[in-house]
C-alpha cells in the first residue's frame, strides 16, 4: 500500500514536471518571437538611422556650398 502511494506521488510530480516543462516551452518560444521582431525593428530603425545621417550630410554640404557662394559674393 505504502508503494502505490509512493508510485502516485512520483506520479503526480513528473506530470506536474511535465506540465511546468511544457509552461516553459511555450514561454521561450514566445520570447525568442518577441526576439525575433524586436530585432528586426532594430535592424530597421538602423537603416533609417543611416538614411538620416546621409541626408543630413547632404544637408550640411549644401550649406556650406551656399556659404561658399555668399562669401563669394560678398567678399
Amino acid at each position: 500500500m505504502e508503494h502505490l502511494d509512493l508510485m502516485e506521488k512520483l506520479n503526480e510530480k513528473i506530470e506536474a514536471m511535465v506540465v511546468r516543462y511544457q509552461e516553459l516551452a511555450q514561454e521561450n518560444e514566445a520570447l525568442r518571437r518577441d526576439l525575433v521582431t524586436c530585432k528586426a525593428a532594430s535592424e530597421e530603425k538602423d537603416k533609417e538611422i543611416e538614411r538620416l545621417r546621409d541626408e543630413l550630410a547632404m544637408k550640411n554640404m549644401e550649406i556650406d556650398e551656399i556659404i561658399k557662394k555668399i562669401e563669394s559674393l560678398v567678399g
